[in-house]
């Protein structure tokens, strides 16, 4: 009977310590470098996976560089190559981080909440540090979660015309959105 109760307890303490971690393989992340002489590199990416662990507040984001859609064939594919993203020497971008005041957030209560977040962005694997915010909205276990900052396109490597000629923005607004279960 005791080893019984025991290995009850092992598994609903593990599957307890799994429900911390919640999950999503939709996550958006928008990218908007559009400037006043033009307004077309903007895109999303609706296929990034994304997780956030409700214990210790780490947050994880990874997303495939060629799923970005852009409104103009053109400029997609300038995007994914050699000298922007180069998507096929480095097909993902992924943004590890932690809300560095957990104490802001109850995720077992319904209601909003604005957190500090700050982590390691990779972008052609080259990595930097950022530092936000970040709105976490939770609601009946599911926890809505989104942010926006904006990234120096010279940190990642990125540069040329378009970029000096000011048709692309040098810091453009990067927005994540994800709903988490």
């Amino acid at each position: 009977m005791k080893k019984t109760f025991l290995l009850l307890s092992f598994i609903t303490a593990t599957m307890l310590s799994f429900a911390q971690v919640k999950s999503t393989t939709s996550a958006v992340v928008g990218f908007d470098a559009t400037t006043a002489i033009d307004n077309l590199p903007k895109a999303e990416n609706k296929t990034v996976i994304g997780e956030i662990d409700t214990k210790t507040g780490a947050i994880g984001f990874e997303a495939v560089v060629k799923n970005f859609a852009f409104a103009n064939p053109m400029i997609q594919e300038h995007f994914n190559g050699a000298k922007w993203m180069n998507s096929s020497a480095f097909p993902l971008f992924s943004f590890n981080g932690k809300i560095t005041d957990l104490s802001k957030v109850n995720f077992g209560k319904n209601g909003t909440y604005t957190v500090p977040v700050s982590g390691d962005l990779t972008i052609k694997d080259i990595t930097k540090k950022i530092t936000t915010s970040a709105k976490i909205v939770v609601d009946g276990g599911t926890i809505n979660a989104t942010s926006a900052f904006s990234v120096k396109l010279s940190d990642y490597g990125i540069s040329g015309v378009p970029v000096d000629a000011g048709k692309v923005a040098k810091e453009p607004k990067i927005n994540v959105s994800a709903s988490l279960k």
